[in-house]
């Protein structure tokens, strides 16, 4: 994901130092050439040899060490680097960098860089707060730095408050987010509908399908990554939603069709990925359904056909995309449903193809518009979302 890209981190001396070898370590495993500069406190924290034995590369420390690949170790290393990453940051590097002080190695470096900057404090919650350090963090934001900002919890000092490190995971994304892919859909605004729905028939049971909502997240996620603002209305799934994107959780189909309607307006595209529950129980006045009924007394009524509203309200120039499952006559079915429904282009997928459908980390589809048919092979449900999302771009 990230093969070919030059990602710089800069190391400050705070206890949090220790969590950038797991970062750095992840950010090789995704295809990164790393290179990490420290600064002289924080070699008390970790060991440069961590970070040497990770990369591949010599950490920088000294701005006079001679013994470096670069003729100007700090331009050398800033003109190679696709984004730089300050973590943990101090409140001395954040002073030192909003005030245009470059004094060591990390801080003239960051003067030198042209890329895409992030700062992510660690420090002490009274030190977080104090308001010469809050200016500070408000001048790089000026200056265009990007700020990580810190969680809140228990802290190395024994205090609680604001100041802890952004987790890991968090520090890569800011990452990924930022150089994996060109930003081709910069200026779209994207709704993603994902996972399933369910209808409550009395407070234990409930109509649903097995949707897990794999393939609509990831369609938002590489939407994130391609540059779009993403809206990701998510009905109950156990999956951790991309960072970067807005979440609207709901539960039913009418609460789906409630955020699709509020949100979906001022849409570039729209794609529903989400398994709607067809069926809901009907509610019949003066009775309220009881644990009790037995099913086949149980009315049902139609859910609301969301896509088909979409299809008959689209703004000019919107893009609506919907998603076909079936277990029989795929093509044919999924060509009837994108003339009915009045869409663009279906994503077909068959439960009956192996490594496709729900909760699988593959899909096998068909992108069906009214111009043809484009069979995609057995991928991953990213690279299915990366050709589903290029396809709706060149419409």
């Amino acid at each position: 994901m990230l093969k070919n890209k030059t990602v710089v981190i800069g190391v400050t001396g705070s206890i949090a130092a220790y969590k950038m070898a797991n970062v750095v370590s992840m950010l090789v495993k995704l295809g990164a050439d790393v290179h990490v500069i420290m600064t002289r406190n924080a070699v008390n924290f970790i060991n440069p040899i961590t970070f040497e034995t990770l990369t591949g590369n010599k950490c920088l420390i000294d701005t006079f060490d001679r013994n470096f690949e670069f003729k100007v170790g700090h331009v050398g290393i800033a003109a190679k680097a696709d984004i730089f990453l300050i973590a943990p940051a101090t409140a001395n590097i954040i002073g030192k960098i909003a005030n245009g002080i470059a004094d060591d190695m990390l801080s003239t470096t960051v003067m030198a860089a042209k890329c895409p900057v992030f700062v992510a404090p660690a420090m002490n919650n009274n030190m977080y707060d104090n308001k010469i350090v809050q200016r500070n963090i408000k001048l790089l934001e000026e200056y265009g730095y990007g700020i990580i900002m810190p969680a809140t919890g228990y802290l190395a000092c024994g205090a609680t408050g604001t100041g802890k490190l952004a987790d890991e995971n968090t520090l890569v994304e800011h990452i990924v987010n930022s150089i994996a892919r060109e930003k081709d859909m910069s200026g779209k605004t994207i709704l993603v509908t994902a996972g399933p729905t369910i209808e409550k028939i009395d407070p234990v049971r409930y109509i649903t399908n097995h949707s897990s909502g794999k393939m609509g997240y990831a369609v938002a996620k590489t939407a994130v990554l391609r540059g779009a603002k993403v809206i990701l209305v998510s009905g109950p799934v156990h999956l951790t939603p991309p960072s970067g994107c807005e979440v609207v959780p709901v539960e039913s189909a009418a609460d789906m069709y409630d955020a699709v309607l509020a949100r979906g307006t001022d849409c570039d595209i729209i794609i529903k990925c989400a398994a709607v529950a067809d069926y809901r129980p009907k509610t019949v006045a003066g009775h309220k359904l009881k644990k009790s009924d037995s099913d086949s007394s149980i009315e049902l009524e139609r859910t609301e056909d969301i896509l088909k509203y979409l299809g008959e309200n689209r703004k000019s120039g919107q893009i609506i995309c919907g998603f076909s499952m079936e277990t029989d006559n795929l093509i044919e079915n999924s060509r009837q449903k994108l003339i009915k429904k009045n869409v663009d282009m279906i994503v077909a997928n068959s439960i009956n193809d192996e490594g496709a459908g729900f909760k699988t980390d593959t899909n096998k589809v068909t992108l069906i518009t009214k111009s043809g048919e484009k069979e995609l092979p057995l991928m991953t449900k990213e690279e299915t979302a990366d050709a589903i999302l290029t396809a709706l771009l060149n419409m």
